[in-house]
């Protein structure tokens, strides 16, 4: 498409007013769906409604999952119940469908479901059913499967009135008549090996191990297991392996990036998700809480400070953000990498939990060496004398030890108690470390002058 910058869209908002419905029309033909959004996010809603009309029916559906939330839910909002339902829900895949649903108010999304024919309204409600965060939730119902005892030439009429509600064919599941899933049938063996029309879906059919996911299981497994097999489709099963469904890579590839993003706001101290355009309400909400938990660090920090004479020692206080600022650094790189470790389902057993604090123990002593000899001979080149440059240096490696500990330990234990650990990488690990840091500091500087 064409570059979409001001100049772009001060055209089309030109075209718009001018009511150049056919050249708009034109425009919105030749891109792909994810363009034409782009283009709608940053639009004003006047102007999005108005080339809403102007966009096919039939690729409505797939413009509206890839629209920023704030304009989905002001549209929809400007949008028929029977419109939702026929123009956006009937042309999209059950599990994007479901997403719809979920942010329309409870009592509209009953009127909307209303609207549709008797087998996409059971197969949505089914789908609804299944709580967030489940294999369940994420799954489609439209898939291609075959009986055991299907000839080819029933089995090719089948396959063709089922792929006609299915947009991507990615695998083609064989059931038994109770709807268990056996395996999977290969297009080639079907086409090519096939003896005659009359052999038996039973005759070609894989018996291999093929990976499947219960219904009930979490979000996470999914990820791990497309990510660890390179699964473009994962079939969904309930307890008695019968067939319920499949999520595709796009459903793991989207849920990825809202875990991502989701990580990266815990870990900036933000305890909502917030976009740049929520209200001051909303922003303020989602960041005050870690502010005032650094504002009670703070406190904390300078209640540290005061119960120690600083008086007698007052070239300590020179080194009191080194300290801490030191240690705040090491704990949130301990922190990272074992939240990177549970996110990719590297989670160590109890048997390795304790090689693993020693690893950590065994880095944090060798770099704490090399920072502490470092800091030495700086303090010593600046004139700060052997009794003070001996006890920064060893209140360095002492912390950088502790933090590197804390900062192992506070996401696995997060973890156990299924916390996020993503929590331990923001301030949660730069305020205790700040706070224990200066404890540590303060400690050592007394018993070198005792």
């Amino acid at each position: 498409m064409e570059q979409l910058n001001r100049e772009y869209l001060d055209v089309l908002s030109e075209e718009i007013a001018n009511r150049k419905d056919d050249l708009l029309r034109e425009r919105m033909d030749a891109l792909h769906p994810a363009d034409i959004a782009d283009i709608l996010d940053r639009l004003d809603v006047l102007e999005v409604q108005y080339l809403w009309n102007l966009i096919k029916t039939e690729e409505r559906g797939d413009v509206l999952i890839e629209l920023e939330e704030d304009v989905r839910v002001a549209l929809m909002a400007n949008l028929s119940d029977r419109e939702i339902a026929e123009d956006l829900l009937e042309n999209l895949d059950s599990d994007d469908a479901v997403d719809v649903v979920s942010e329309l108010p409870e009592e509209r999304a009953a009127q909307v479901i209303q609207q549709l024919d008797t087998e996409d309204r059971e197969d949505l409600l089914t789908l609804l059913r299944y709580p967030e965060g489940t294999a369940g939730a994420l799954m489609g119902t439209e898939l291609i499967r075959v009986e055991l005892d299907w000839t080819v030439s029933h089995a090719i009429r089948e396959m063709r009135r089922q792929a006609e509600d299915v947009e991507t064919v990615h695998s083609v599941y064989v059931v038994n008549a109770s709807g268990q899933l056996l395996g999977r049938l290969s297009l080639k063996r079907l086409l090519f090996t096939a003896n005659s029309t009359k052999s038996t879906i039973g005759d070609l059919f894989d018996e291999g191990n093929t990976r499947t996911v219960k219904v009930d299981e979490p979000d996470v497994t999914v990820v791990q297991m497309m990510k660890k097999y390179d699964l473009v489709a994962l079939p969904v099963v309930d307890d008695h392996n019968r067939l319920l469904g499949r999520i595709t890579i796009d459903d793991v590839v989207d849920l990825m990036e809202e875990e991502a993003e989701k990580d990266y706001q815990l870990a900036s101290g933000l305890s909502d998700e917030v976009e740049s355009d929520d209200s001051l309400w909303e922003m303020t909400r989602a960041r005050l809480p870690w502010l005032l938990i650094g504002l009670s660090g703070g406190l904390a920090g300078a209640y540290v400070i005061g119960a120690f004479d600083i008086e007698r020692f007052p070239s300590m206080a020179l080194f009191i953000p080194l300290i801490a600022a030191m240690g705040g650094n090491v704990g949130v790189q301990s922190a990272a990498i074992v939240v990177q470790g549970l996110a990719t389902g590297r989670k160590p057993s109890d048997s390795r939990l304790l090689p693993r604090l020693i690893k950590e123990f065994s880095v944090a002593l060798l770099n704490g060496a090399i920072c502490s000899a470092v800091i030495l001979g700086a303090s010593l080149a600046l004139g700060y004398g052997w009794s003070l440059s001996i006890t920064v240096s060893l209140a360095l490696i002492a912390v950088i030890i502790f933090a590197a500990l804390f900062g192992t330990f506070v996401p696995l234990t997060l973890d156990r108690f299924k916390i996020d650990p993503a929590l331990a990488t923001g301030p949660f690990i730069t305020t205790a470390n700040d706070i224990i840091g200066l404890i540590i500091y303060f400690g050592i500087g007394v018993l070198m002058a005792a």
